[in-house]
């Protein structure tokens, strides 16, 4: 789980609990992706996976730009690459602050000055702008390339893609059109917009909780939010809901009306309002009824400090019975609570919204609009300038039908190029790994050989899965999905209603699928992700994150494992993290811990909460939760401990080869015209893969999830590292060569 952009998660949960599926088996998550990958699955053949260690490489991908990963034949042109590169990771340094106090300001304190100015409400990272190549490689297959979609059989697929492309390149998107009637038809049909229909609207018709439901088929998330359930049958699961619009908002961040959140949202909310034809006196109306809607309700969250497990204890407390509104949501959103054969089904703690109903009850009007202009949200491209409307649309389209452009990719960018080095690394942190766990002091033998066995039945996947009859069903829902010439506003809504529709499609299907089908972001390799997959014990490195910073095949090699190497060792310690431990070699939930094992684990876990805890975010005044974060942390520090010493292990083996000829030259390791060791350019590798720059809200949006800022993803990792200590010359008591350190194996 690098970046949230795929991970599978296991709630830990204390001994002797029992263990749910919905502990287990989560829906993928993409919270801080610039795009939105659509999650689907559909029936498909089962896939044969092996049982013995294994590594399937269904694709390992090149492009015809100078910074992707083909291999670059001439030397005089490599040589030019490595210069050029080495001057754009020199560029991203601030060299004025010392590696052993400050390694993440060192290696990426001016990356926020010399990135490319880019369209994203989003954090700006490093690792996560190779979207952007992405999206460029969907240009060439949109726009330059597009015989080949023809030749294999998908012409209309990418007629219909091209139909979308266009027309987003000669919409006017710049603000959004608000006021367009196609919007508020659809608004109407939902729910209403009282600041907009005036004395036609009736609260006595309204239902919140419905028009939630309703918003959820267009992706909108308002005051229900879905997920999918990664198992079959894929049903629904519920998160606590996140008010606001381009702001997350908490009780602290709209406090008074001068908060950068106040502001961001009453400006969203303004520009709605006011396109619409409202008065500047009734649009402060509307927003000053949504923001006392939004404090009442948070206020309901404040109660369990937006905690669920604390909600369902305040459930059990009052012995509060199934909210009533769920029966709504199924009948609107999967035709009946029995869709899946479940009673009660999935909701989300029954507390909340027992109290939420009585807060809507007092605010419906103000509800009302915030669920509208919540749904005009969800269709606004959130254009900063029309400069960035190509750019915008690309995603938009890459993200709206990615198995079409996924195929394409396939077919014409996929070399076996970068197999053997990509094969060469990972063989050799598996036998780093192999040798920390049969080394290990304190554990026993029992537990022990639990562990080596896990680690020979791993499967590692570096591309994607692979199946050309899922790929041809996915491809060919396309035809299902609308257009209209003379509206691309109705466009839009087609375009999202598809979208959540492709997201549902195994869940809507599931009673004609196999219970073994598989996620279908499994199946789809231009992405930017890589995932550590508890049901099959396997580690996936998907094609689309083979690109700078995380890979080129023409890096030193020093570069390569403190980048790509450090990404697989970070998804290999997943399978021997506390979520890991209830899960044995075959995928089956069983505790394979021994007791003395369990209770050493756990003082060491708790020496990185402890010392996460103590990382405070000052541009909200908040600190790192260091126990939601742990496993991801641990995973950091476990990854770039496996990856030196893979490092070391492929160098000592090809000195040990060349030793008779003399060819195997260290100067090699190192990038022309930055003047670091090999070992230092590893960990600065590292470091820049993190590159990243946040905005206040970007802050509060990341302040609940399974991954720290990535600022003390760099930090913690190298303050618990004696290899970067040694490797920078760090005084012992300097802040990134701490007295007291946090390992686990």
């Amino acid at each position: 789980m690098l970046i949230a952009l795929l991970s599978t998660r296991v709630v830990a949960k204390p001994a002797g609990d029992s263990i749910s599926e919905a502990d287990v088996f989560p829906a993928v998550e993409d919270s801080s992706n610039p795009i939105t990958v659509s999650e689907i699955a559909v029936t498909t053949e089962s896939i044969s996976l092996t049982t013995e260690s294994t590594v399937t490489t269904e694709a390992v991908v090149s492009s015809e730009n100078d910074l992707d990963n083909n291999e670059i034949t001439n030397t005089d042109a490599k040589n030019e690459f490595l210069k050029s590169y080495a001057t754009k990771m020199l560029s991203y340094m601030n060299l004025t602050v010392k590696p052993c106090d400050d390694f993440y300001e060192y290696a990426c304190g001016n990356w926020k000055n010399v990135k490319p100015e880019r369209q994203t409400e989003n954090k700006r990272s490093n690792l996560l702008d190779i979207v952007y190549t992405l999206a460029d490689v969907s240009e060439q297959l949109l726009v330059s390339d597009t015989q080949l979609a023809t030749d294999l059989g998908y012409g209309n697929e990418m007629k219909i893609a091209q139909q979308f492309y266009n027309a987003c390149l000669n919409a006017e998107l710049y603000p959004l059109p608000a006021a367009d009637p196609a919007y508020l038809k659809l608004i109407r049909s939902i729910g209403g917009f009282p600041a907009i229909d005036g004395e036609a609207w009736q609260a006595s018709n309204f239902s919140w909780f419905n028009m939630s439901a309703h918003l959820t088929n267009y992706g909108g998330m308002g005051l229900i939010y879905e997920d999918i359930l990664g198992k079959h049958p894929f049903q629904p699961y519920f998160k606590l809901p996140e008010l606001g619009f381009d702001f997350i908002v908490h009780s602290d961040n709209i406090a008074t009306n001068d908060t950068k959140g106040y502001k961001r949202n009453e400006k969203r909310m303004h520009e709605y309002l006011m396109a619409n034809g409202l008065s500047e006196e009734k649009t402060a109306d509307v927003i000053a009824g949504v923001f006392a809607f939004w404090r009442e309700a948070l206020q309901v969250a404040d109660r369990f400090n937006e905690n669920e497990e604390k909600c369902e204890e305040l459930t059990r407390t009052e012995n509060l019975k199934l909210f009533s509104g769920w029966k709504d949501y199924y009948d609107i959103v999967w035709g009946g609570m029995e869709h899946f054969g479940v009673y009660p089904p999935e909701h989300f703690c029954d507390f909340y919204y027992h109290e939420l109903d009585k807060v809507c009850a007092k605010h419906k009007e103000a509800v009302a609009n915030y669920l509208a202009m919540k749904l005009l949200f969800t269709m606004d491209s959130k254009l900063k300038s029309t400069k960035f409307q190509r750019e915008s649309c690309l995603l938009e389209v890459q993200s709206s039908v990615p198995y079409l452009l996924d195929k394409l990719y396939y077919t014409k960018y996929i070399t076996k190029e970068t197999q053997s080095d990509i094969l060469e690394i990972i063989k050799e942190l598996r036998e780093f790994l192999y040798e920390v766990l049969n080394n290990a002091t304190w554990i026993d033998e029992e537990t022990r050989k639990e562990a080596l066995l896990k680690e020979s039945k791993i499967t590692t996947r570096i591309g994607s899965f692979k199946d050309e009859h899922l790929t041809e069903l996915l491809i060919r829902e396309m035809n299902n999905l609308t257009f209209v010439s003379d509206s691309y506003t109705q466009s839009t809504i087609n375009l999202r209603k598809f979208c959540q529709y492709m997201k549902r499609y195994n869940s809507i299907h599931h009673k004609l699928l196999s219970n073994k089908t598989e996620q279908l972001e499994f199946w789809l390799g231009m992405q930017v992700n890589a995932f550590y997959y508890l049901l099959d014990n396997s580690i996936n490195v998907m094609s689309g994150v083979l690109h700078p910073p995380a890979y080129h095949h023409d890096w030193p090699n020093s570069l390569k494992y403190g980048t790509f190497g450090y990404l697989v060792g970070h998804e290999l310690s997943h399978g021997f993290d506390s979520d890991s431990s209830i899960i044995d070699s075959k995928g089956k939930i069983r505790n394979w811990w021994s007791k003395m094992f369990s209770d050493e684990f756990n003082n060491r876990i708790q020496c990185f909460i402890d010392q996460y805890n103590k990382y405070h975010v000052p541009q909200i005044n908040r600190t790192i939760d260091g126990d939601n974060t742990k496993n991801e942390n641990m995973a950091d520090i476990g990854g770039l401990y496996e990856a030196i010493n893979a490092y070391r292990l492929h160098t000592t083996h090809h000195k040990q080869l060349h030793k008779q000829d003399m060819t195997y030259d260290m100067t090699n390791e190192q990038m022309p015209g930055i003047d670091l060791s090999p070992e230092q350019l590893f960990f600065l590798g590292f470091a820049q893969v993190w590159c990243s720059d946040y905005k206040e809200e970007h802050y509060w949006e990341e302040l609940t999830h399974r991954h720290a800022v990535d600022k003390f993803r760099v930090i913690g990792a190298v303050s618990n590292s004696d290899d970067f200590a040694k490797a920078y010359n760090c005084p012992v008591g300097s802040p990134m060569n701490p007295n007291t350190k946090c390992h686990i194996w």
